[in-house]
């Protein structure tokens, strides 16, 4: 999959309409930062890793909580919608915000850019989506909490709020349109309406490209398209009564 959407990966063409051009879906994370680290990997240039400050609210948690959470624990947990403790980026490299930052200024929560120089404390980069579009950004680090709040303490985490997005899942897809889509399917899609949500990111059916794998990662050529049954249960009724209705 990687071979047939980033073959060309550092060749003599223009870099921001090729990255724009293409993207990989898949459902879950950890198959986003498998692909993402893959093709990172074949990207030249020094891999710079940046490191989150992880710690607990003190405002919203006792004393006993930063005694049973200590920061080496925080760093190893994951969250939807917050980039991880480690973050690993290159110059050239696609990344996604997840945060809105500056909606004026084109920085909202989906916008895609390239990174240009890898500061500290800082990573400046070129907007390539949305209204903006080649203007040079600089993207600071800031205070997040997950959504979720299952979690028994509140975390915070300071990181940048920027992904890695050679690949992303089909919900973060959402609202965008790329030329070259490579959907990969190690498992099959676990929500009614996904794979549809997949497909049309897609702006041509020759930019389609689909990969079904089993768990010992061999192509099947086929998944499983999840539909509620159920929208099903009064569609004979509905027609009755259409049929009444012209009667």
């Amino acid at each position: 999959m990687v071979n047939e959407i980033y073959g060309q990966l550092g060749g003599s063409h223009e870099p921001t309409e090729y990255i724009r051009d293409r993207a990989i879906l898949t459902p879950l994370n950890e198959y986003v930062e498998a692909l993402n680290n893959e093709v990172l990997h074949r990207l030249p240039g020094d891999l710079k890793i940046y490191r989150s400050y992880d710690s607990i609210c003190k405002g919203a948690s006792t004393a006993a909580d930063e005694i049973l959470y200590p920061p080496e624990y925080l760093n190893s947990l994951k969250f939807s919608g917050l980039p991880n403790h480690e973050l690993h980026v290159k110059v050239g490299a696609p990344i996604m915000l997840l945060r809105n930052l500056n909606p004026k200024k084109g920085l909202c929560n989906g916008t895609r850019l390239i990174v240009t120089r890898c500061y500290q404390f800082l990573v400046e980069a070129r907007i390539i989506t949305g209204s903006k579009i080649g203007e040079i950004t600089y993207i600071p680090r800031i205070s997040m909490s997950p959504a979720d709040k299952s979690f028994p303490a509140a975390v915070k985490r300071k990181q940048f709020p920027i992904a890695v997005c050679y690949a992303m899942t089909k919900i973060k897809s959402q609202g965008q349109t790329v030329r070259n889509v490579g959907l990969y399917l190690p498992k099959p899609v676990f929500s009614h309406g996904q794979i549809y949500v997949a497909v049309s990111r897609v702006t041509s059916p020759e930019g389609l490209k689909i990969l079904c794998v089993d768990e010992e990662e061999k192509h099947i050529g086929f998944t499983k398209n999840i539909v509620y049954k159920e929208i099903f249960d009064n569609l004979k009724c509905a027609e009755n009564t259409v049929h009444e209705e012209h009667t």
